[in-house]
């Protein structure tokens, strides 16, 4: 048995410094390698998304001027605005008003922090868009929120002795956005609204495909935000996706 286990060991340690080496080697720039394929190459918003893409973007999510930076090369349409405190657990921390992406225009700006609107202008690119060409056969013209920032509590429709109310929603720091429909840009059949378009179904021969679209676009947006909820989740979400950055991972 000891025989056998120390063999073991020491190929197990031998392997973890493989890798370890391998990856400082990486990093030091000894090996070359695609910018696409780098864990610490920097994110590039038009780059379609793949395993290392969250790990870059969370670390230009802590980079205030590089998310920016970022934003702005994204496509994406917002303009600054100032850090403040607007109540207790409320606050504005480099923040921006976002009003849409090159071709897409939010149904009135949205208030979110650059790190929730970061997220948002990777998710409308490489998710939204190329569901609704898949799925509608035209692009996504508008987006109808519900809002963005406001200093409230987390709403669970439960009173606080049965564990309702009683901390800060992603909300009072601009990190949420609630998405409740979507125009199509070829104006055809209006909108795509969740409270009417959402099928409680995962099977896509049982769905249209305005269903199945808002499925691969609630989906997508796991891997993109932290918090995703939508109808299946609960009764108070039946009509929109709750998109946050910060808080708790959870994809519902």
């Amino acid at each position: 048995m000891r025989s056998s286990f120390r063999p073991a060991r020491l190929a197990a340690l031998l392997f973890l410094a493989a890798v370890l080496g391998a990856g400082w080697a990486l990093h030091a720039g000894w090996i070359a390698v695609p910018a696409r394929y780098n864990p610490w190459a920097e994110l590039d918003p038009a780059e379609a998304p793949n395993l290392l893409t969250r790990i870059k973007l969370e670390r230009a999510q802590r980079n205030a001027g590089r998310c920016m930076a970022l934003l702005e090369s994204a496509g994406a349409r917002f303009e600054r605005v100032p850090d403040r405190v607007l109540g207790e657990g409320c606050a504005l921390n480099n923040a921006v008003r976002l009003r849409g992406a090159e071709d897409l225009a939010l149904s009135s700006p949205a208030l979110l922090s650059c790190r929730a609107a970061l997220a948002f202008a990777l998710w409308e690119r490489h998710v939204l868009q190329p569901a609704a060409a898949e799925q509608l056969g035209t692009r996504i013209s508008r987006i109808d929120h519900l809002g963005s920032y406001a200093c409230r509590n987390v709403v669970t429709g439960r009173p606080p002795a049965e564990g309702g109310p009683g901390r800060r929603s992603r909300h009072a720091t601009a990190d949420a956005l609630d998405v409740a429909a979507f125009a199509r840009a070829d104006g055809g059949h209006a909108v795509v609204n969740i409270s009417r378009d959402w099928a409680p179904t995962t099977d896509p021969a049982k769905a249209g495909s305005k269903a199945v679209f808002l499925r691969k676009v609630h989906k997508g947006a796991c891997g993109l935000f932290d918090g995703v909820l939508g109808p299946d989740f609960n009764a108070l979400h039946a009509d929109h996706f709750h998109l946050e950055v910060g808080g708790w991972r959870s994809c519902r």
